[in-house]
C-alpha cells in the first residue's frame, strides 16, 4: 500500500476522490485498510488547514437550552437566580468559575467553550 502525505490542496482533493471510491470497502480488507489510512490523513490535513473555532459561551449555553428544551428557570441551579441567568444570556455579566464548572458537569457543555471570554455589552 503506497500512501503519501497530503501537502497541497490538489493532494487533498485527490485523496477525497479516492476516499469516495473506497466508501463501500469492507473492514479488514486491503481496500478497507487504505480507506482507514486515507481518512486519517484527511482528518489531520483538515485539522491543520480548516480549524473550527469553539462557540462563544453564551451561544453554547443557548444551543444546549434549545437542544434540551431548557428554560431560564432550568438554568438556575447552574448559574443562580433568573435575573443572573438573564444577565449572562444578555451578555451583561461574565460567567464565574463556579458557573462554568456547574454548566460543564450538569449540562455537558464543553469547558473549552465556557472559558472563552464573553463579549459583554455595555449599556
Amino acid at each position: 500500500m503506497e500512501i503519501k502525505p497530503i501537502k497541497t490542496d490538489a493532494d487533498y482533493r485527490a485523496t477525497l476522490r479516492e476516499i469516495d471510491g473506497l466508501m463501500s470497502a469492507k473492514l479488514n480488507t486491503p481496500e478497507g485498510d487504505r480507506l482507514d489510512v486515507l481518512v486519517t490523513l484527511v482528518q489531520a490535513y483538515e485539522t491543520r488547514h480548516f480549524p473550527i473555532d469553539l462557540p462563544d459561551p453564551v451561544e453554547a449555553i443557548k444551543f444546549r437550552m434549545e437542544q434540551a428544551g431548557l428554560t431560564v428557570k432550568d438554568l438556575e441551579p447552574f448559574i443562580g437566580r433568573s435575573n443572573r441567568v438573564y444577565e449572562i444570556l444578555n451578555r451583561k455579566r461574565p460567567l464565574t468559575l463556579a458557573m462554568i464548572w456547574k454548566l460543564n458537569q450538569g449540562l455537558g457543555i464543553p469547558a473549552e467553550s465556557l472559558i472563552k471570554p464573553i463579549k459583554l455589552t455595555t449599556v
